[in-house]
Protein backbone atom coordinates (compact mmCIF):
# COMPACT_ATOMS: atom_id res chain seq x y z
CA UNK A 1 0.00 0.00 0.00
CA UNK A 2 1.40 3.36 -0.95
CA UNK A 3 1.23 6.81 1.11
CA UNK A 4 -0.86 8.79 -0.27
CA UNK A 5 0.82 12.20 -1.39
CA UNK A 6 0.31 15.58 1.13
CA UNK A 7 -2.29 17.67 -0.29
CA UNK A 8 -1.41 21.48 -0.87
CA UNK A 9 -3.65 23.39 1.31
CA UNK A 10 -4.31 26.48 -0.45
CA UNK A 11 -6.60 28.74 2.13
CA UNK A 12 -8.58 32.10 0.72
CA UNK A 13 -7.37 35.14 1.91
CA UNK A 14 -9.98 35.00 4.81
CA UNK A 15 -9.07 31.38 6.13
CA UNK A 16 -6.28 29.95 8.10
CA UNK A 17 -5.29 26.35 8.10
CA UNK A 18 -5.07 25.02 12.21
CA UNK A 19 -3.64 21.33 13.15
CA UNK A 20 -6.12 19.52 15.28
CA UNK A 21 -6.00 16.09 16.69
CA UNK A 22 -9.85 14.25 17.00
CA UNK A 23 -10.74 11.48 19.04
CA UNK A 24 -13.65 9.31 17.71
CA UNK A 25 -15.02 5.60 18.91
CA UNK A 26 -11.56 3.29 18.61
CA UNK A 27 -9.57 5.92 16.93
CA UNK A 28 -8.04 8.92 16.56
CA UNK A 29 -6.95 11.24 13.92
CA UNK A 30 -5.15 14.25 13.41
CA UNK A 31 -4.61 17.04 10.58
CA UNK A 32 -5.17 20.07 9.39
CA UNK A 33 -8.60 21.81 9.14
CA UNK A 34 -9.43 24.66 6.76
CA UNK A 35 -11.91 27.41 8.49
CA UNK A 36 -12.30 31.23 8.30
CA UNK A 37 -9.82 33.57 10.04
CA UNK A 38 -12.43 34.56 12.75
CA UNK A 39 -13.34 31.02 13.75
CA UNK A 40 -11.57 30.08 17.37
CA UNK A 41 -10.95 26.35 16.54
CA UNK A 42 -10.19 25.46 19.94
CA UNK A 43 -14.31 26.09 20.81
CA UNK A 44 -15.58 25.51 17.59
CA UNK A 45 -17.84 22.76 18.33
CA UNK A 46 -19.43 24.85 21.02
CA UNK A 47 -20.44 27.42 18.72
CA UNK A 48 -23.59 28.00 16.26
CA UNK A 49 -21.04 28.47 13.58
CA UNK A 50 -19.76 24.19 14.40
CA UNK A 51 -19.70 21.81 11.11
CA UNK A 52 -21.74 19.38 10.65
CA UNK A 53 -18.64 17.56 8.69
CA UNK A 54 -15.03 18.32 9.47
CA UNK A 55 -13.12 17.74 7.49
CA UNK A 56 -9.43 16.88 7.77
CA UNK A 57 -6.53 17.15 5.13
CA UNK A 58 -3.25 15.35 5.37
CA UNK A 59 -4.80 13.24 7.87
CA UNK A 60 -3.93 10.16 9.66
CA UNK A 61 -5.50 7.63 11.71
CA UNK A 62 -5.05 5.18 14.23
CA UNK A 63 -6.45 2.18 16.07
CA UNK A 64 -5.32 2.26 19.60
CA UNK A 65 -4.90 -1.71 20.51
CA UNK A 66 -2.62 -2.76 23.59
CA UNK A 67 0.32 -5.56 22.35
CA UNK A 68 0.74 -3.91 18.89
CA UNK A 69 2.40 -1.22 17.28
CA UNK A 70 0.11 0.31 14.79
CA UNK A 71 0.83 2.22 12.11
CA UNK A 72 -1.53 5.27 10.88
CA UNK A 73 -3.57 5.45 8.24
CA UNK A 74 -2.86 8.19 5.68
CA UNK A 75 -5.68 10.65 3.88
CA UNK A 76 -5.04 13.19 1.91
CA UNK A 77 -8.85 14.10 2.82
CA UNK A 78 -10.89 12.68 5.50
CA UNK A 79 -14.78 13.68 6.45
CA UNK A 80 -15.83 13.63 10.01
CA UNK A 81 -19.32 13.65 11.14
CA UNK A 82 -19.24 16.06 14.05
CA UNK A 83 -21.69 13.65 15.99
CA UNK A 84 -19.26 11.24 16.69
CA UNK A 85 -16.20 13.33 17.58
CA UNK A 86 -16.00 12.58 21.42
CA UNK A 87 -12.87 15.01 22.36
CA UNK A 88 -10.94 17.39 20.29
CA UNK A 89 -7.14 19.98 21.01
CA UNK A 90 -5.36 22.04 18.77
CA UNK A 91 -1.74 19.84 18.08
CA UNK A 92 1.02 21.88 19.82
CA UNK A 93 2.70 24.27 19.70
CA UNK A 94 -0.05 25.50 18.24
CA UNK A 95 -2.90 27.71 20.29
CA UNK A 96 -5.09 29.81 21.11
CA UNK A 97 -5.45 32.64 24.22
CA UNK A 98 -7.64 30.90 27.11
CA UNK A 99 -11.24 31.28 26.54
CA UNK A 100 -12.29 32.40 30.17
CA UNK A 101 -10.90 35.40 32.63
CA UNK A 102 -8.52 34.32 35.11
CA UNK A 103 -8.92 36.90 36.94
CA UNK A 104 -12.76 35.97 37.20
CA UNK A 105 -13.73 35.80 41.23
CA UNK A 106 -15.00 32.57 42.73
CA UNK A 107 -14.25 30.47 40.20
CA UNK A 108 -11.62 27.11 40.68
CA UNK A 109 -9.62 25.23 38.41
CA UNK A 110 -10.89 21.23 39.82
CA UNK A 111 -8.51 18.71 39.18
CA UNK A 112 -10.17 15.41 36.88
CA UNK A 113 -9.09 12.22 35.39
CA UNK A 114 -11.46 11.97 32.33
CA UNK A 115 -11.40 8.51 30.44
CA UNK A 116 -12.06 8.89 26.41
CA UNK A 117 -12.18 5.66 24.88
CA UNK A 118 -8.84 4.46 25.54
CA UNK A 119 -7.48 7.95 26.53
CA UNK A 120 -6.73 9.19 29.68
CA UNK A 121 -7.20 12.99 29.95
CA UNK A 122 -5.69 14.77 33.42
CA UNK A 123 -6.69 18.35 33.44
CA UNK A 124 -8.57 20.71 35.62
CA UNK A 125 -12.57 21.76 34.89
CA UNK A 126 -13.15 25.49 35.51
CA UNK A 127 -15.85 25.16 38.31
CA UNK A 128 -17.50 28.26 40.64
CA UNK A 129 -15.96 28.09 43.89
CA UNK A 130 -19.46 26.58 45.45
CA UNK A 131 -19.60 23.61 43.01
CA UNK A 132 -18.50 20.29 42.61
CA UNK A 133 -17.72 18.13 39.81
CA UNK A 134 -20.72 15.90 40.15
CA UNK A 135 -22.36 18.92 40.49
CA UNK A 136 -21.24 20.44 37.33
CA UNK A 137 -22.43 17.32 35.48
CA UNK A 138 -25.32 17.45 37.07
CA UNK A 139 -26.96 20.67 36.27
CA UNK A 140 -25.09 21.76 32.94
CA UNK A 141 -26.53 21.01 29.49
CA UNK A 142 -23.48 21.89 27.23
CA UNK A 143 -22.58 19.15 24.53
CA UNK A 144 -19.07 20.00 25.28
CA UNK A 145 -17.34 20.47 28.46
CA UNK A 146 -13.74 22.68 28.72
CA UNK A 147 -10.66 20.63 29.92
CA UNK A 148 -7.72 22.62 30.78
CA UNK A 149 -3.69 21.96 31.46
CA UNK A 150 -4.57 18.76 29.81
CA UNK A 151 -1.43 15.60 29.94
CA UNK A 152 -3.55 12.98 27.38
CA UNK A 153 -1.75 9.16 27.64
CA UNK A 154 -3.18 5.81 26.70
CA UNK A 155 -2.56 3.03 28.74
CA UNK A 156 -2.56 0.68 25.60
CA UNK A 157 -0.20 2.31 23.46
CA UNK A 158 2.25 3.86 26.58
CA UNK A 159 4.71 4.66 23.12
CA UNK A 160 2.67 7.69 22.50
CA UNK A 161 3.99 9.03 25.81
CA UNK A 162 2.24 12.26 27.37
CA UNK A 163 0.89 14.83 25.03
CA UNK A 164 0.31 17.63 26.93
CA UNK A 165 -2.38 20.65 25.68
CA UNK A 166 -3.28 23.85 27.66
CA UNK A 167 -7.51 23.22 26.36
CA UNK A 168 -9.77 20.54 24.72
CA UNK A 169 -13.07 20.07 25.05
CA UNK A 170 -14.86 16.73 25.45
CA UNK A 171 -18.11 15.63 24.39
CA UNK A 172 -19.87 15.73 27.72
CA UNK A 173 -22.04 12.57 27.88
CA UNK A 174 -19.06 10.67 26.38
CA UNK A 175 -16.08 10.58 28.98
CA UNK A 176 -15.96 9.03 32.42
CA UNK A 177 -15.02 11.43 34.78
CA UNK A 178 -12.72 10.65 37.66
CA UNK A 179 -11.01 12.24 40.88
CA UNK A 180 -7.91 11.12 42.41
CA UNK A 181 -8.40 9.59 46.14
CA UNK A 182 -6.52 12.16 48.38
Amino acid sequence: MTTPEKHTIKPAPDEKVVPLMVYLPGKFLWGEVVVKEAIRVSTWLRTNVAPEVLTLFNAKMLFPAGGTKPKPISHTQLSIFANQIIAYHLIPPHQESPDFDPTEPNRIMEPVTLWVDTFRFDGHLRLSALSSVSKYLDVTREAFTSLYDVEISNPLLPDLGILKVPYLIVRQNMALYGKKPG
